[in-house]
Formats: structure tokens, sequence, C-alpha cells
């Protein structure tokens, strides 16, 4: 079990959010007064390449242990700035597997797509910080580490402090891949 530590939206396609007393997900669509809610894709390159399809990115959720690790190695990262919607502790959500349910709060609930793709918009905030958000597996294989995407199954209001309980799903469990 973990818990919800900051909430943020912006109506805005801004590199950082605005952090918010409490949130509402919406089924089916995503974050109320955010850009990227909706059922089809509102991530700007994705519209381009095609505006018809679903939109597995409505809710972006991130540790806030790697804003600590961030802010250990002196970049200037708080709540929202890396355009979250969802900031948690206590859970590792980039070791969930594809199709996880996280209960938030009350009543909302919601899946997990996949991992989100960090951008060269990190660099552009502060420099360095993109190659911060990558890390490499002993294998050599890339690990992501800006955090995960869902979409809501449930809708409700999300605030801090709210406990976030996780489902996993039936195994095989399938690895959270860039969505």
């Amino acid at each position: 079990m973990g818990s919800v530590t900051a909430v943020s939206k912006d109506e805005q396609h801004n590199f950082s959010k605005v952090e918010c007393e409490s949130i509402t997900l919406l089924k089916g669509l995503g974050v109320e007064g955010d850009a990227h809610c909706g059922q089809t894709v509102k991530h700007r390159s994705r519209v381009k390449r095609d505006p018809t399809q679903p939109n597995l990115r409505q809710v972006h959720l991130i540790q806030v242990e790697l804003l600590e690790e961030l802010q250990a190695r002196g970049f200037d990262i708080g709540p929202a700035t890396l355009g979250e919607n969802i900031l948690t502790r206590d859970i590792d959500i980039l070791a969930l597997p594809c199709d996880t349910l996280l209960k938030i709060g009350g009543s909302a609930v919601v899946r997990l797509t996949g991992l989100r793709n960090p951008c060269n918009q990190l660099d552009n905030y502060q420099p360095g910080l993109t190659s911060a958000v990558l890390d490499r597996a002993d294998n050599g294989d890339l690990i992501r580490k800006a955090g995960v995407m869902a979409v809501v199954l449930e809708g409700g209001a999300v605030k801090k402090g709210d406990r976030i309980l996780i489902e996993l799903p039936e195994a095989p469990h399938q690895p959270l891949n860039p969505v």
C-alpha cells in the first residue's frame, strides 16, 4: 500500500503542471481540467501521427522517491514539476506490471498502461535532466524512470494523503513498456 503525496493538473500543454488540493478523475477520460483529458490522444506528437488513437496516457504518475533522488543530485525539482498528475510514495510503480489496478482514495481506480518515455523537454527545463531519468540495467536494457501512464476505470476525487491499494493482474504479468 502506498499514498498520494501531491496532485496536479494544467489546462494548457505546459511542461510542468499546477499543484492542487485535489483532482477529479473522470472515467474513460482522465483528469478533469487537464490538457490530456479525453478518450483520444492529447499529447501533441501523438495527435500529429494519428488523432484517433485511444488515449492510454490519461493520468501520469511519478513516485516521489524519484524527485528525492533528483534533488539529491542537485536538480531543482518539486511536485508537479515533471508534469505528473499524481505523485506517489512507497510504491515502486515502475516495477508494477501492465494492467495493474491502483485504487486511489475512496472510489478512483486507474489501470496502468505503460511507461512515460522521457523527451528532450526535460533538458529544456534543466540541462542533464533527461539522462538523469534514464538508467541502464545490468544487461544493458534502458530503464525509464519518468513515471507511468494510466487510464481511468472509475472516477473520483484524489487528494494528498489518499491511500493507494495495488491489485495485480492475473499472471503471467507483462512488463510496462513506453506508451
